[in-house]
């Protein structure tokens, strides 16, 4: 187990719970170094002035994603306490950690990902490809009964080109909606990470037809100049019915 940021044990629970970063902090700039290229040079002062990044390593959390699950939570008040929740694509486990502070000592939690990432205590730990059928079957073991709620901040590695990133991240989230009817309870909901494009139109159709409510949202601490958005569904039927209420 490692430790913590900024020195904290690594229990894996973030500290407050709090959404939204507190307190002022100055500027940072960096200088360009000869052997950095002057893009790497921007990320790094990004990197260093972005204050959900500040705000993580001072709660204690292992990335400035949880504040996006927390502020997707807020609006629509997914975290429920003694859930069973399976969180795809939990590396490095910022999600995994908001989860384990808001389900508390009788929830279940079920991290996946498809590369190995360093345990959070309390939670369980998967390595599987989502698009695999044996992945499917270990999660479903590994569960032991019907999930509640199922997350994905899945994103495929980015090409650079724009329009085959977006196809690619909506067919993990509809690999994602896969798993997710195979394994929630009806009432249950889902939660998937997509990049705006087009495509994504498909997958909420498809969504409408299996849950009661269907929505999207762009939390605060995704990046404004990122296409990125997350499609919330619940009130999952369990029988493939079509919704007659949905809102997206």
């Amino acid at each position: 187990m490692t430790s913590g940021p900024g020195g904290k044990s690594g229990s894996g629970k973030g500290g407050g719970g709090k959404s939204r970063p507190s307190g002022r902090n100055l500027a940072v700039r960096v200088r360009t170094a000869r052997r950095r290229k002057t893009s790497s040079t921007r990320w790094l002062q990004r990197q260093l002035n972005d204050p959900y990044v500040i705000a993580a390593k001072k709660d204690g959390y292992r990335s400035r994603a949880a504040y996006k699950l927390l502020q997707l939570d807020e609006k629509f008040g997914l975290l429920k306490k003694d859930q069973a929740v399976v969180d795809l694509g939990a590396a490095p486990g910022g999600w995994t950690q908001v989860l384990l502070n808001a389900l508390g000592r009788n929830g279940q939690v079920l991290a996946v990902d498809i590369n190995e990432m360093d345990a959070v205590a309390g939670a369980q730990m998967l390595v599987g490809d989502v698009t695999d059928l044996a992945t499917e079957e270990a999660i479903r073991a590994a569960l032991g009964g019907p999930a509640d709620l199922v997350l994905s901040d899945m994103a495929p590695p980015a090409t650079g080109h724009r329009a085959t990133d977006h196809l690619r991240i909506i067919a993990l989230a509809e690999a994602a909606l896969d798993l997710a009817k195979a394994v929630l309870r009806p009432g249950g909901g889902f939660v998937a990470k997509v990049w705006q494009g087009g495509a994504e139109q498909g997958l909420l159709a498809s969504m409408k037809r299996d849950f009661a409510v269907v929505r999207h949202a762009k939390p605060e601490a995704s990046r404004a100049s990122s296409a990125e958005m997350y499609v919330v569904a619940t009130g999952y039927r369990g029988d493939g019915a079509g919704s007659d209420e949905a809102d997206a």
